[in-house]
């Protein structure tokens, strides 16, 4: 394999780790959506997966786009904003999960605000991503699509095996859903407070 070649490959296998890191968060989502009866695989989960992907795709397109400039501004507040999201919309499942009002269809995940909301705390990582690309000099059109693509596979998955596991636990498993969403915003939030 001549060096070229070999570094093709490098690339194609960094791009990849890339994308599965970044949709890791919206795949965690996408499995506490299914398994607390909020999101249905065939259609639901079609929606949530094409807006994560989409926005997985977009976000470092537009960190790319925005570059330097405001790298440092944006840093000082993007893990706030996205802990602040999933914070919120945790604490409505854990109350939902643990109240004793009859089963009804609650706010859905795959819909409105709510799956805006998911899908921008989701992917502002993905938004700091392509601001760092755009500082080492990469181009950003081909690890964009693999991110969304990565995304939007991983969080069909994610919708499938957590309606599966909902299947099995039940009803409760609404408060583990909003705990999974709470810690992936503490998560955010350590991990920039702390470098």
């Amino acid at each position: 394999m001549d060096v070229e070649c070999r570094d093709r490959f490098v690339s194609l296998i960094e791009i990849l780790l890339i994308a599965v890191g970044l949709a890791m968060d919206a795949f965690a989502v996408s499995v506490a959506a299914g398994a607390c009866g909020q999101a249905e695989a065939r259609t639901d989960g079609l929606r949530m997966a094409g807006a994560f992907g989409l926005f997985q795709g977009a976000m470092p397109i537009a960190g790319w786009l925005i570059g330097a400039q405001l790298a440092g501004w944006i840093g000082d507040y993007d893990h706030w904003v996205a802990f602040g999201l999933l914070a919120l919309i945790g604490v409505r499942m854990i109350r939902s999960g643990a109240s004793s009002a009859p089963v009804e269809r609650r706010a859905d995940p795959s819909r409105g605000w709510v799956l805006l909301a998911l899908a921008v705390a989701t992917s502002i990582d993905a938004w700091v991503t392509g601001m760092g690309l755009a500082m080492l000099d990469v181009s950003i059109w081909i690890p964009s699509l693999v991110i969304a693509l990565v995304t939007v596979t991983l969080s069909w998955i994610g919708v499938v095996a957590g309606c599966r596991l909902g299947v099995l636990v039940g009803r409760r498993m609404e408060i583990v859903g909003g705990a999974i969403l709470i810690l992936i915003g503490a998560r955010v939030l350590l991990i920039h407070l702390i470098g």
